[in-house]
């Protein structure tokens, strides 16, 4: 995975998740299933309304289908529809034309990067979200886990712990998904940042296709509130709206912090096809994807909804959700980004 920071330019120089989903079903209108959020009167009207039909990386799923989706339909009168999986296996399913969203937003800029430039040439980055290691309140390993959190117990700890006999590890897939492939990473900074044992690595984590600890990140987080986890993977942002208790990880092991891209780029491993990736910094990038057929009510709704993200509105949610958030910041071929997107970023 390449570090697109080389070819970004800069355009222009944030409550809990709760109160900010009681806020959007205060002032939302009517909503279908989850993942979709019906028309209702707004700033564009209805009949210029569409659909933006969100694809999205699955840790995503909660703020966009409760909190941002709805609160884009009050809004603007279009209609939201969204669906999540691990970020490269969307932009898999994408390319191959299983799927036809008309917005992508993706963990780090490889999975859009697959995508280009038939799909899209641009994409835009929105907040970052740092990984941590989420735990069940209830497990054995509770107590030493927030110990550790509090500072009680020192984080060089933690590692010895994850790869104890009998502590049950969940982690996602890093051949489809950035969050699978940078706590893999992680383990790799931290064995050698606090010079732990040769083959901790392995020894926590196991093989990469570990089965008995890999599993979709959309399920992931609920195995971990079920008990059938002691602990998950997690970015902030799950651990912040699932309330779960979590253990929070240094700046330089975390992948939050895109300054540090050059360090984080020490760790890599190698996937199941063969390919080599290098660990980046874990950067919400979303864009507007271009189809045949495309309506132009619905790519305007697209361009709407990836402006939304970037309003005060939307960055207020981001913020509430446990994301960082981040001066919105271009990367490819600024021409081909709708004017609504372009106006949000200089507003941003």
């Amino acid at each position: 995975m390449t570090d697109p920071s080389s070819r970004r330019r800069r355009l222009v120089g944030a409550v809990g998740l709760a109160a900010a989903i009681a806020l959007t079903a205060a002032g939302c209108g009517s909503t279908g299933s989850a993942g979709s959020a019906g028309r209702s009167s707004g700033t564009r009207g209805a009949a210029a309304a569409g659909t933006a039909n969100v694809a999205y990386a699955g840790s995503l799923q909660l703020l966009d289908d409760k909190v941002i989706g709805p609160a884009f339909a009050k809004a603007t009168g279009d209609q939201y529809e969204g669906r999540g999986g691990g970020a490269f296996g969307v932009a898999h399913e994408i390319a191959a034309g299983e799927i036809t969203p008309n917005v992508f937003e993706s963990i780090g800029a490889g999975p859009i990067a697959l995508l280009e430039p038939e799909f899209t040439r641009w994409y835009v980055q929105v907040a970052a979200s740092p990984i941590v290691v989420a735990y069940n309140p209830k497990t054995p390993f509770a107590p030493r886990l927030r110990a550790i959190a509090e500072g009680r117990e020192p984080l060089s700890d933690l590692f010895g712990l994850l790869g104890q006999p009998g502590f049950h590890l969940g982690r996602t897939n890093p051949d489809t998904d950035p969050q699978g492939q940078a706590f893999y990473e992680m383990v790799e900074l931290a064995q050698a940042r606090y010079h732990l044992p040769a083959g901790t690595v392995t020894k926590v984590l196991g093989p990469l296709d570990n089965s008995s600890q890999v599993f979709a990140e959309t399920a992931l987080e609920a195995r971990l509130q079920a008990g059938q986890l002691d602990a998950a993977s997690a970015f902030l942002s799950q651990a912040v709206q699932l309330h779960l208790p979590y253990v929070a990880l240094p700046s330089a092991i975390d992948f939050g912090d895109p300054a540090l891209a050059s360090s984080y780029a020490r760790a890599a491993l190698t996937l199941t096809d063969g390919k080599r990736v290098h660990g980046v910094p874990l950067v919400v990038d979303a864009t507007v994807l271009h189809a045949d057929g495309t309506t132009a009510k619905d790519a305007a709704a697209a361009a709407a909804f990836v402006a939304y993200l970037l309003s005060p509105a939307g960055r207020k949610a981001f913020s509430a959700g446990g994301y960082h958030l981040l001066t919105p910041v271009l990367d490819g071929d600024e021409a081909a980004v709708p004017a609504a997107v372009r106006r949000a970023i200089a507003g941003a």
